[in-house]
């Protein structure tokens, strides 16, 4: 294979970044004219005037529903991603177990909640809550969106967590047991450790996908920054700018927590890399050799 060739498929020639140049800068155009379509209509309909907008630059806006609704966002947001941790590492470890008593009832539970839409559970478990008066009703419509949240994002982490453990060499747990660790001991001391660090990006943005997912929270009146800005437009009749700024507020705090977790990533490796990282499957056979020559070598004697 040539030097400028790739392994899927050959470098692109003169004429073809041309083309490549051509369909971008159209395709940059085209956005553009859609734009203007659309601010164009929006602005015929007089959605867009500065009267629109002016309720936003007054307090009452901010401290009687956007804040708020921000707050409500993250208590839930913030219940749901402790839970879902809790319920994920618990369940992907419960896969994993080499018990077939904790492995199917685990596999039947994280397939099922996978696979049952959001907003189902929190209808239902909001209808089983006020039906038997599990809690007070002014915790209802809370505990039903922590409930959905938990559940299938809890599955989703628990897959995570289950596909961390296998993305890791082999001869990790087979170094682990010639040491005489058990098979609990080398995957809550060697393999869970590891196979979350590994997952890390991937459980980061599964807990952007729960703040977002508090906004079905609205369906249930839940009081959120959706709902709050419903009740913007009713109030002030600007439902459209309430939307945009309600959609840029969720921008930020998801771009926010998307540093603060990079911040945590970077300092888990780092962290990892001073106390001298994953433990190599040599360096457990090391430990083994050695444990076994201290075994074999005769008592001191007396």
């Amino acid at each position: 294979m040539s030097g400028t060739s790739s392994v899927l498929f050959d470098a692109p020639g003169p004429r073809a970044k041309r083309l490549y140049a051509a369909v971008g800068v159209g395709s940059i155009v085209v956005l553009l004219l859609i734009l203007w379509f659309v601010i164009a209509k929006f602005n015929a309909k007089d959605q867009l005037t500065a009267e629109k907008w002016k309720p936003f630059l007054t307090g009452e806006i901010w401290t009687q529903y956007l804040i708020p609704g921000l707050v409500g966002t993250l208590i839930a947001a913030a219940i749901s991603v402790v839970l879902a941790l809790l319920v994920g590492v618990l369940l992907g470890v419960g896969r994993l177990s080499t018990q077939v008593w904790i492995r199917w009832p685990s596999s039947v539970i994280v397939e099922f909640f996978r696979s049952v839409p959001v907003l189902l559970m929190m209808l239902f478990t909001y209808a089983l809550y006020a039906n038997y008066e599990v809690f007070p009703p002014d915790r209802l419509a809370l505990a039903a969106v922590v409930t959905g949240l938990t559940l299938y994002n809890g599955s989703v982490v628990a897959e995570l967590v289950r596909s961390g453990v296998f993305s890791l060499p082999k001869g990790q747990g087979e170094a682990a047991k010639a040491i005489g660790l058990t098979g609990g001991k080398a995957m809550r001391l060697i393999l869970l450790p590891q196979a979350i660090t590994a997952m890390l990006p991937a459980i980061v943005g599964q807990l952007v996908v729960i703040l977002k997912d508090t906004a079905l929270g609205y369906i249930i009146t839940y009081e959120e920054l959706l709902r709050k800005a419903e009740q913007i437009g009713n109030f002030k009749s600007n439902l459209l700018p309430a939307l945009i700024v309600v959609g840029a507020i969720f921008v930020i705090v998801n771009y926010l927590l998307s540093l603060v977790a990079q911040r945590v990533e970077r300092m888990m490796r780092r962290r990892g890399r001073s106390a001298g990282g994953p433990i190599a499957p040599d360096q457990i056979d090391q430990a083994a050799v050695a444990t076994s020559a201290a075994a074999a070598a005769p008592p001191p004697a007396p």
